[in-house]
């Protein structure tokens, strides 16, 4: 059953208040949203009657009487999103908070073109809202991940290096086809972004790098993803300096994406006669003192950490979050923090911290679940 959220305005951003967690009863609705106590009940009993909201036990004290507990309704609601890679697609089902109900890993060519692909994911999830979700309980929006540049106002994609046949297709008209709801289309490394800012509570600037088969960067700016014109954050095609020059899959020499990406990783290991089919095979090869490998990592994180030196001296992030599959290579981090420090302002790195990305492999899909919710709230 497709349904779109019913409530909107004031409601709205009630029903946001907790499903993000922020809020947990009445009076803790009235205190953040600045309603009056008596707008709040009002509007809380019709988010009860709509199916949305549940009351039950009691929640935490601030002094006096424990007050009820405010939840999400099993019935509210579920969202669908994809994280759709080069050769996979990883699925999740979500309730309104955006926490994963179900979660499956499918193979997936990207290769194979947008409607083809697109059609793919769309049957996927229908298969699993048949098989994990009750009859009576609605979808209330579709959203998917892209490996590439996605224009914020089209939602479409736009000249993407390893993307063949994707460029300018409508991907959300394509999926509203199928589906009368809202329907969100971002980049991987922004929905990635969104998901991991949530764990690093009282941080209002975080720069997230995704190192996997491409090079990614999404950014947080005052506590909301930063978009720009669509390409903010995009450090795969920044120009690096390079003894010998290797063209780039956008057809321009010498981008990051040329010397630091999985897949630019897997190409070297190959001439060196290393064979590996997927970015995590290399993080293997480090662990088992491959010298190759070792090496190969070792230098894409420095050159990771010199791009990122510029962006750390211009937007002075709180938090630079490493994650996707190459990050789990220690080199890699370890190179990257060098590089900053060693380039860097003194007051820019102080207080810096460079660290793995917590939020771990459903962080893309987490991301997707904030701002589906949102979308769902407002359109």
């Amino acid at each position: 059953m497709n349904q779109r959220l019913p409530v909107q305005g004031p409601q709205g951003d009630l029903l946001r208040l907790v499903a993000t967690g922020r809020a947990e009863s009445r009076a803790e609705l009235s205190r953040l949203s600045g309603l009056a106590a008596s707008s709040v009940s009002l509007r809380v009993e019709e988010l009860i009657d709509a199916g949305l909201l549940a009351e039950e036990g009691a929640g935490t004290s601030r002094g006096g009487r424990r007050p009820r507990r405010l939840r999400l309704s099993p019935g509210a609601g579920v969202l669908a999103v994809a994280d759709l890679g080069a050769h996979h697609v990883r699925l999740g089902l979500l309730d309104l908070s955006g926490e994963p109900l179900v979660v499956e890993e499918r193979s997936c060519d990207i290769t194979d073109g947008p409607r083809r692909t697109l059609d793919r994911i769309a049957d996927a999830f229908d298969e699993l809202l048949t098989e994990h979700v009750p009859p009576g309980v609605p979808l209330r929006g579709v959203g998917t991940g892209v490996p590439g540049p996605v224009d914020p106002v089209t939602l479409r994609v736009v000249t993407p290096s390893r993307m063949p046949g994707w460029n300018d297709f409508p991907v959300a008209e394509h999926l509203a086809t199928r589906y009368d709801l809202p329907v969100l289309v971002e980049n991987d490394a922004n929905l990635m972004a969104a998901g991991e800012a949530r764990w690093w509570p009282g941080t209002e600037n975080l720069m997230v790098v995704k190192a996997g088969t491409g090079i990614g960067c999404g950014v947080i700016a005052g506590g909301r993803l930063h978009r720009g014109r669509g390409a903010a954050g995009d450090i795969s095609h920044v120009r690096v300096r390079s003894d010998s020059s290797t063209v780039c899959a956008c057809g321009h020499p010498d981008c990051l994406e040329a010397y630091a990406s999985g897949a630019a990783l897997m190409t070297a290991l190959a001439e060196a006669g290393v064979t590996v089919t997927r970015p995590a095979d290399i993080v293997t090869l480090v662990n088992d003192a491959v010298p190759e490998a070792t090496s190969l990592v070792r230098h894409a994180g420095r050159r990771i950490g010199e791009v990122l030196t510029v962006l750390v001296n211009f937007f002075n992030p709180d938090v630079v979050a490493v994650g996707g599959s190459l990050s789990a290579a220690e080199p890699l981090l370890t190179s990257i923090r060098a590089a900053v420090w060693e380039r860097c302002l003194p007051l820019a790195t102080r207080d810096l911290e460079i660290a793995p990305a917590r939020a771990g492999r459903d962080a893309a899909l987490r991301g997707a679940g904030a701002l589906l919710l949102e979308a769902a709230l407002t359109l």
